[in-house]
């Protein structure tokens, strides 16, 4: 019984934790080779202070969701924004590309890397407008 009820405990207190994860919205659309890696930098290191990151990618910026993005590397760890957008994905970030990306670059959903997908309009409004949610644009 006393271990049931320490499961149940810790089950609870676990769900608690992840309701109070912070979550952040990256906006990023600049074109700048370093806002793209300041963008990219912050969203790691909100990451590993324990939010959830959604990245919406937009204009020029969205050419990082790219397979095979490359672009100019940044000091002081030689890294791409595109690198760094890799890193988040890899630790759990979300990532998409704005609904007017495609259409107006001339790219389609098959040239985009595993896991980022265009981003559905109802879906990024309702999400935006969640009252807990942290939006930052770049």
């Amino acid at each position: 019984m006393k271990k049931t009820v320490a499961a149940l405990a810790i089950a609870l207190g676990a769900n608690t934790v992840l309701a109070d994860q912070q979550t952040v919205t990256v906006v990023l659309s600049a074109q700048s080779t370093m806002t793209q890696g300041m963008a990219m930098v912050l969203a790691n290191q909100m990451q590993e202070q324990g939010a959830q990151v959604d990245i919406l990618l937009c204009d020029h910026a969205g050419d990082l969701a790219l397979k095979g993005a490359g672009g100019e590397a940044l000091k002081p760890n030689d890294v791409t924004p595109a690198q760094l957008l890799d890193g988040a994905l890899k630790k759990g970030a979300t990532a998409s590309v704005c609904a007017l990306y495609l259409p107006n670059s001339g790219k389609t959903a098959e040239d985009l890397k595993d896991g980022i997908q265009p981003a559905r309009p109802a879906d990024m409004s309702a999400a935006l407008l969640e009252p807990n949610r942290k939006i930052i644009g770049f």
